[in-house]
């Protein structure tokens, strides 16, 4: 399923990823009719996918045995450490700068926020098929109320050597964006602060008292990024 949405993506953005298709002040090429109906209908197919894999999912014993009461963290140790995203939210920790600070299009989309108190494996993955749904819900939303028009504004000249700051929600959870202008409109320094850098020691916290064979369900549970860490 996802080979597919990264082949469609390469198809209508030009980069699996879709790196290098939103560029300051818009987008780098408009999306055509026919794409944006490629992508609509996908939506439809991967939920209804989805929708199997978690009925799969939800009757099967082992599985929910093996989930529950894995790597908890209670909502009261994931306030304290600052436990934020998707591993927050299966902690109590109901927050989502989509929604605590809607800017458009949030602002009319109004999205959904997943969240669960239990905080093991369990609800960490439930939080992840409830997301997973909304956010094909929020794309299918974004395609049919894109309006016409240019896809492009010019910006104006920016003074060197000033700094700004940007906050956008991640998949893992916030992301912050420090960024300083150098001379002739360039980037002097640049520096993107993961939220992987404030959930890793909640992790330590989550694998205590737990087997050894349950650390790698925990990890991925969790699923953080090394490189995000060490930026």
């Amino acid at each position: 399923m996802k080979e597919d949405v990264l082949r469609l993506n390469f198809a209508a953005f030009g980069h699996r990823m879709m790196m290098d298709y939103v560029v300051p002040g818009g987008v780098a090429t408009p999306l055509d009719a026919a794409h944006a109906a490629e992508i609509r209908d996908q939506c439809a197919t991967l939920a209804g996918e989805i929708a199997a894999i978690r009925d799969i999912y939800d009757e099967h014993a082992g599985l929910q045995d093996r989930f529950r009461a894995c790597g908890r963290v209670t909502p009261d140790l994931a306030a304290r450490l600052g436990l934020t995203g998707l591993a927050g939210r299966a902690s109590g920790q109901a927050h989502d700068l989509r929604c605590d600070f809607a800017v458009p299009p949030y602002d009319a989309l109004a999205p959904r926020i997943a969240a669960r108190d239990e905080g093991d494996v369990a609800a960490r993955v439930a939080v992840r098929f409830d997301e997973i749904a909304e956010s094909l819900r929020l794309t299918r939303a974004i395609l049919d109320t894109l309006p016409p028009g240019e896809t492009g504004a010019t910006l104006p000249d920016i003074a060197p050597y000033k700094l700004g700051l940007g906050i956008v929600e991640g998949w893992r959870g916030p992301v912050m964006i420090a960024l300083q202008t150098g001379p002739d409109r360039s980037i002097r320094r640049c520096h993107p602060h993961d939220p992987s850098w404030l959930n890793w020691p909640v992790l330590e916290h989550a694998v205590i008292g737990n087997i050894v064979p349950d650390f790698p369900l925990i990890n991925k549970s969790f699923n953080l990024s090394y490189s995000g860490h060490d930026l």
